[in-house]
């Protein structure tokens, strides 16, 4: 079998699972973008064609600190909006890394912050992002919050295999249109490069046939020893679904627990008034 090209942008060129030095003074070019036309390519996206879906990638950064002209050290929260048709996502330790070397770096304010990295983010995913900033005196504002749905969790299934199988996935194609939301807290998929393991709930709204709750249930525990980035699984949930269930519309959103200080939260929808998800935190996060 022929070996897969890697090219300049691939994961195994980054600094994912190598030791690295952290630098505390501001450096853009530490930010490694990947190319999403690779893995969309394997769930039949083609890179030219128009997406299935709309959505974006919520980052959230809870480890960004900077010094003030008088180089007294600031902190805050950052989230990250990355439109899903971006040609790039951004390598997770890359991003840490980015952002660790603001850690000795005198800025005027949180607006030279967040133009900074706004113009760094945006040139590394291939399109404009979004960055607020929660600071401290702003923390008190922030709760956490659940998802909505009905558990999947409740299912007392038998499970034996743990790679995802879209050929599980049903809905009754006879009975009338449904609308309705599901929800799992039992998502574990793992690294593509180091294989640790990436923690998540995920939401799936739909309408169109009613999807068999014990085979999506299957499917989704499915990725437990599946190798991908959050945003590669949430594309290739949304996708499976589409292919398997037919539904009219739909809407799937993940909310991974943090990993280096970061957190993401990819969400894919096909639903025409669909509005952005709450970027609320979840207890596990």
């Amino acid at each position: 079998m022929t070996e897969p090209t890697q090219t300049p942008d691939s994961p195994e060129h980054s600094l994912l699972g190598k030791p690295a030095t952290y630098q505390s003074e501001y450096d853009a070019s530490l930010l490694f973008p990947i190319s999403r036309a690779g893995k969309r390519a394997e769930i039949g996206i083609s890179g030219t064609g128009t997406l299935p879906f709309f959505g974006m990638d919520i980052w959230n950064a809870y480890e960004v600190s900077w010094l003030n002209l008088r180089g007294k050290p600031q902190v805050a929260i950052a989230s990250i909006f990355v439109p899903a048709d971006s040609p790039n996502i951004v390598e997770s330790k890359s991003f840490k890394l980015y952002l660790n070397s603001f850690n000795q770096t005198r800025l005027a304010g949180t607006d030279a912050l967040i133009s900074l990295l706004q113009a760094d983010l945006s040139a590394g995913f291939g399109a404009p992002v979004q960055v607020a900033l929660t600071t401290a005196d702003q923390f008190g504002q922030l709760r956490l919050q659940e998802l909505d749905g009905v558990l999947l969790d409740r299912l007392d299934i038998e499970v034996s295999s743990y790679s995802p199988n879209p050929y599980l996935l049903k809905a009754d194609q006879q009975a009338a249109p449904v609308e309705e939301t599901l929800l799992s807290h039992l998502l574990k998929s793992n690294c593509l490069v180091t294989g640790q393991p990436d923690w998540g709930s995920v939401q799936i709204r739909y309408v169109g046939p009613a999807i068999d709750q014990e085979s999506l249930l299957h499917y989704l525990i499915g990725f437990r020893d599946h190798n991908e980035f959050h945003e590669q699984c949430v594309e290739r949930i949304f996708t499976d679904i589409m292919q398997h269930c037919k539904p009219q519309k739909l809407s799937v959103y993940a909310r991974y627990t943090r990993r280096g200080g970061l957190d993401i939260n990819p969400w894919r929808s096909n639903f025409s008034t669909g509005q952005k998800p709450s970027n609320a935190r979840n207890a596990r996060q």
